[in-house]
């Protein structure tokens, strides 16, 4: 979110005051820039990046690996109490191939959530990376590990767990009309029409899709400027500014 970006303090803040928290991370700018150095192409569909065995291996590395750690590094030291896993770790999530042209991207079929209930019990700050089991495939016949998105990843998880609130931190004010205005609300219909009409486009799409699948269960998914001073603080304290998505 920028060099002013105050979430890992918000975090931390809240785990003081006894308030639970789940984190979901992406990492695609760092996943593009290894790519790069590999002279691997990237290529997005509505929003999800198209996976090859290098892209997989890659993403793997990043989320789980360089990404996952760096966050639970920064959580650690400022004085929280954080612990970084991956879709894989405990089973948490089951995918399967979610589109032949996509390659190894996943499709999350089952949320195990005994792990991170284990973990948050045990006062942790859960940093997960969405890299996700496949047991499809036989070990030597293909990857048991699937690339899932973490938009996706975070409303699966958000519903399984029943939590209270989706939060997606995004580096825009919230989700906008055709005319660039921030739209306060938005329902089920409302929000498939965006998607349909092309207003809404590219790495938008899977955040809304999953904030309606979250909300179904609990109600409420936040799309909010994560950019601001303590934006997720704020967010828990009282919603203000963003894009509310009820079911």
């Amino acid at each position: 979110m920028g060099q002013h970006d105050t979430t890992m303090q918000d975090l931390v803040e809240l785990q003081k005051q006894g308030i639970p928290a789940v984190v979901i991370h992406g990492g695609g700018k760092t996943i593009t820039e290894w790519l790069g150095k590999l002279s691997s192409d990237t290529k997005f569909v509505h929003g999800e990046r198209v996976t090859d065995r290098t892209g997989l291996e890659v993403a793997t590395a990043v989320l789980a690996g360089v990404v996952n750690k760096d966050l639970v590094a920064n959580l650690n030291f400022i004085g929280g109490k954080a612990i970084g896993i991956s879709g894989v770790d405990g089973c948490l999530l089951t995918a399967k191939v979610k589109n032949p042209d996509l390659g190894f991207v996943g499709n999350i079929e089952k949320v195990n959530i005994e792990l991170l209930k284990t973990l948050m019990e045990a006062g942790y700050i859960p940093v997960i990376s969405s890299v996700s089991y496949n047991p499809a495939v036989k070990p030597g016949n293909g990857p048991l590990l699937l690339n899932v998105n973490a938009d996706v990843a975070a409303g699966e998880i958000a519903a399984a767990l029943k939590a209270e609130k989706l939060v997606f931190l995004t580096d825009i004010a919230g989700v906008c009309d055709k005319d660039g205005r921030v739209l306060a609300t938005l329902d089920v219909q409302a929000a498939e029409a965006l998607i349909a009409s092309g207003v809404v486009t590219s790495g938008m799409i899977p955040k809304i899709r999953s904030g309606i699948r979250a909300s179904q269960v609990t109600g409420k998914a936040r799309i909010i400027d994560g950019r601001r001073p303590h934006a997720l603080l704020n967010e828990i304290q009282s919603s203000q500014g963003g894009t509310t998505i009820y079911k």
